[in-house]
């Protein structure tokens, strides 16, 4: 190459050549192929091609410049390791081609077996097997099969349906009892479907297989299930995927072959031991498909105890250099043991937690690893209900507990009905034979899966541990009928619409609903569970990081309370004060018409009357709330009601005055109310006379809620507490609105307290983009600033948050414009940056003003993460909440590198 020559992008990489920590580059199925192989670990030879020929290709529409020469000269080398050329008609070898992206992404993307076989070099495979032609024949139906499928898109049930013919011809429901003419004929109707869909034949061509399968596997990234899937794991769409070109080995040569996944702990539960499935004479795609029952991996010990013994090995050494779970993919060749893939494995949220501790127990990482290798999410799935079971609840099938969890709902056969009823509102239970990518919209929808085939590692095993959802899979016993909507059970029959429990846990399934009870983690938040006396492994670990991360995080956590009963369990959960209490959720009920006496009164006297009849119902609120927070901070936000909420609705008053004229009944109080709810009536009242507005323009509201807030607070310290409000004006766009108010709750303050001691802070509520604009002047006025992450987002969008969710949030997710919507998660970049001028601006004019959050924003992981880094002081989020928002503020703290929690 000349030297002025650009040096030439290296898109194919040897297994030799990389490592673990190339997972961005050579995806996490290549890295880790890699680093097997660096380990001296019996891998297949093979090599990747990078996710960076991915990008290219998927930007341009074609193989990058100099791909595919790479790709020859790659071949070429592993054709002379192997001694054997790609499809030779007398000695073939054969690849696979398999995806893998650098976050698991199980089954989103494609694979094919078996690249390089055709019309000849089907018998040079039979001749290497010892003249085994089932083999030979299987292999080819099978690559036929998926290539169809995976790189032409022939439709799959197509091929299903052939398989199911023959097999019915041959008076069996069993693949292994086709023999090999059974196979041959399968291989010509196979042809024929392929040929019927794609108008061609079945490429004879190796390079050409491996170039197309190449080409699928970098298309199969934009494949919907696989969009779908990133979306809900929120893994980034720029991504890409490498493919890995990986010299076939064979579990399916007969019963001294087979194939398995293991696990080095339970993914289920986190417990020790030995944990996966094994299925003898057997290709990979058979035990994660689920088509066939595997057997625990402990009966390899029988089957084949040497290869037994040498897998033990290779998985403990596999986890001690992980320091991790490791899910491992295997292949035996006729007594020979190979490595298809390992990785980090996925586990359940009690399998983490639980894990994390044991880890740190064992020295192989410390608690600040512990710490980062749990996530908000898996703390908030531990807190939901589990089963409450007695007698009168008995079981009508186990299958295996392969994602722990409750749940009941309604029987549904297919993936569109579960969307179906879900967007209706029903819980569902997506009952299948096996469940394959194709049903993740359904599974996504459901509140549980139920399958009657399959494993801990078929794929809806993984796929609901993954996502969280509750799971149990080789239910044996269910005989389902899919056309026919129901499944048979002993002498029960379950039909679509009727309603099942399943747990996820012991695998266990139930008729009708089954009531539930708190979690064994809310009972400890609660203090019924003592975890220093407790033999629960969950319990304890989730003490013990939840201590560590208390101890290591900056952020404080509030929380968002309106009444004593709220604010006491919220303590309990370690809330450290309340962020947010909404006075305009006291006045409904039998307040009511008290509020709505004072927005339309005529008069002073009235108005006087309303307020006069308001302050010692508010005075007892705030009492009850100070006594469960005594000496804990209360931020109680003043009366911010859409007005909407305390009047009649007009059309409805318009009609009943209507009605009683016609009957000439006497109408003049009612149609005075008519007259001043139509001066009252706003288009749009979210961005009406509310907040500071109607604090301002009715005279004593505001000052009635500041002299309830100070003569609590004066009568909870006189009884020997401790009270320390902070009052918190809502809705404020300029500096003036907040010094008027101000004034005016400096004097009222002031009267009432006295010299009892009482401190009571004034500061704002940032919800008005205009306020976070001007966050410099308002500090002025302002101890404290509190984020209104709900309304500041709905302005800064222009988006009423009540209304577009349903109306067109799906399209934005579906084009890819929201990878999550800006409700859940804080806009980092639009509404998360006014967040973040605000807290800059308002620092610098008032060094010590305390910043918070007060929004739904305050108890979601990844927004907890962003206010730790703009510099904020606490979030404040529901009771529920509170333990998530301390653990996810513990692991912003922390700086640690390794595992990523995905």
């Amino acid at each position: 190459m000349a030297a002025h020559d650009p040096v030439e992008q290296k898109y194919v990489y040897d297994f030799a050549e990389g490592n673990k920590d190339l997972k961005d580059l050579l995806g996490g199925k290549g890295a880790n192929l890699a680093e097997m192989t660096n380990l001296g670990l019996p891998v297949p030879p093979g090599f990747t091609i990078t996710t960076e020929a991915c990008k290219a290709y998927l930007t341009t529409g074609r193989e990058p410049d100099g791909l595919a020469a790479q790709i020859e000269a790659h071949l070429e080398s592993l054709e002379r390791e192997m001694g054997r050329r790609l499809g030779d008609p007398d000695d073939p070898l054969l690849v696979s081609v398999r995806s893998g992206a650098k976050f698991s992404m199980p089954g989103m993307m494609e694979t094919v077996l078996n690249v390089g076989l055709n019309d000849r070099s089907v018998v040079g495979l039979s001749n290497q097997a010892g003249g085994n032609d089932r083999f030979a024949w299987d292999s080819y139906r099978r690559l036929i099969q998926m290539f169809g499928k995976t790189v032409c898109e022939v439709p799959g049930e197509e091929f299903e349906h052939a398989l199911d013919e023959i097999k019915r011809a041959k008076g069996t429901h069993n693949d292994l009892d086709l023999d090999a003419d059974d196979l041959r004929g399968l291989v010509d109707a196979y042809k024929q479907i392929f040929a019927k869909h794609t108008g061609r034949e079945f490429p004879q061509e190796p390079r050409e297989q491996l170039d197309l399968a190449i080409r699928a596997v970098f298309d199969s990234w934009n494949a919907e299930r696989a969009i779908l899937y990133r979306r809900q794991e929120r893994i980034p769409a720029d991504l890409g995927t490498a493919v890995n070109v990986v010299t076939m080995v064979f579990g399916n040569l007969g019963p001294d072959s087979g194939t398995g996944v293991a696990f080095t702990r339970d993914p289920g539960s986190g417990a020790q031991g030995i944990y996966g499935d094994y299925l003898a004479n057997a290709q990979g795609e058979d035990v994660v498909a689920g088509i066939r029952n595997t057997v625990p991996l402990q009966e390899l010990e029988q089957l084949d105890k040497t290869s037994y013994d040498q897998l033990l090995g290779i998985m403990a050494r596999l986890e001690e250099h992980y320091k991790d779970l490791c899910d491992i993919e295997f292949t035996i060749e006729r007594g020979k043991l190979w490595m298809l893939q390992t990785r980090v494995g996925k586990r359940t949220a009690a399998a983490a937690f639980v894990i994390a501790g044991q880890l740190v127990d064992e020295g192989l990482i410390d608690l600040d690893e512990a710490l980062h290798r749990v996530n908000g999410a898996q703390l908030a799935q531990l807190m939901f209900p589990r089963f409450q079971l007695d007698h009168e609840f008995e079981p009508v099938a186990k299958g295996i507990g392969a994602s722990p969890g409750a749940a009941s709902g309604k029987v549904v056969f297919t993936s569109a009905r579960a969307v179906e009823l879900a967007a209706e509102g029903e819980s569902v239970i997506l009952v299948r034979r096996e469940t394959n990518p194709d049903d993740l919209n359904g599974m996504i929808a459901a509140k549980g899966i139920l399958t009657s085939r399959g494993g801990k590692t078929s794929h809806a095993a993984v796929v609901a541990r993954g996502m969280g959802k509750t799971c149990v899979s080789g239910a044996d016993e269910l005989e389902v009928n899919v056309p026919a909507k129901k499944f048979t059970v002993g002498d029960h029959v379950v039909n679509e619409g009727d309603v099942v429990s399943i747990d996820g846990t012991t695998g266990k399934v139930y008729l009708g609903e089954v009531p539930v009870m708190p979690s064994e983690v809310v009972q400890y938040f609660e203090g019924e569970l003592d975890p220093e006396n407790t033999d629960d492994a969950l319990v304890r670990s989730v003490h013990r990081i939840m201590t560590h991360a208390d101890a290591a995080r900056r952020l404080r956590v509030r929380t968002n309370a309106d009444t004593g009963a709220d604010a006491a369990r919220a303590r309990r959960f370690g809330a450290e004060g309340i962020g947010l209490c909404r006075t305009e959720h006291m006045f409904l009920g039998d307040r009511r018409e008290l509020v709505e006496r004072l927005i339309l009164a005529s008069g002073e006297r009235e108005r006087e009357d309303a307020l006069s009849a308001l302050l010692p119902l508010q005075r007892a609120d705030f009492i009850e709330i100070f006594r469960e927070m005594d000496g804990l901070p209360v931020t109680v936000r003043l009366i911010d009601p859409p007005l909407h909420e305390f009047l009649p609705p007009l059309e409805q008053l318009a009609v009943n005055v209507a009605v009683a004229q016609e009957r000439g009944e006497d109408v003049a109080k009612e149609e005075a109310l008519l007259a001043a709810v139509r001066r009252m009536h706003e288009e749009n009242p979210m961005l009406g006379l509310r907040g500071v507005r109607l604090g301002l323009v009715i005279p004593g509201l505001f000052a009635m809620q500041v002299r309830a807030i100070a003569e609590a607070a004066v009568a909870v310290v006189r009884d020997g507490g401790t009270a320390c409000p902070e009052i918190m004006v809502p809705l404020v766009g300029a500096v003036q609105e907040l010094e008027t108010v101000r004034a005016e709750a400096e004097r009222i303050i002031a009267e009432v307290v006295g010299d009892s001691g009482v401190e009571v802070l004034i500061g704002t509520m940032i919800e008005v983009p205009r306020a976070a604009l001007t966050a410099g002047q308002i500090a002025e006025a302002a101890e404290f600033f509190s984020f209104g992450t709900n309304d500041l987002t709905q302005m800064g969008w222009g988006f009423s948050r009540d209304d577009v969710e349903g109306a067109f949030f799906w399209r934005y997710l579906e084009l890819g414009i929201f990878g999550i919507s800006p409700f859940e998660s804080i806009d980092t970049d639009g509404v998360g940056r006014l967040v973040r001028i605000a807290a800059e601006e308002g620092r610098a004019a008032r060094p010590g003003l305390k910043l918070g959050v007060c929004g739904e924003h305050g108890g979601d992981p990844d927004s907890v993460h962003f206010f730790h880094s703009v510099g904020l002081d606490y979030v404040s989020c529901s009771p529920f909440r509170v333990p998530v928002a301390r653990l996810e503020a513990g692991r912003a703290a922390i700086t640690t590198t390794g595992s990523d929690s995905r």
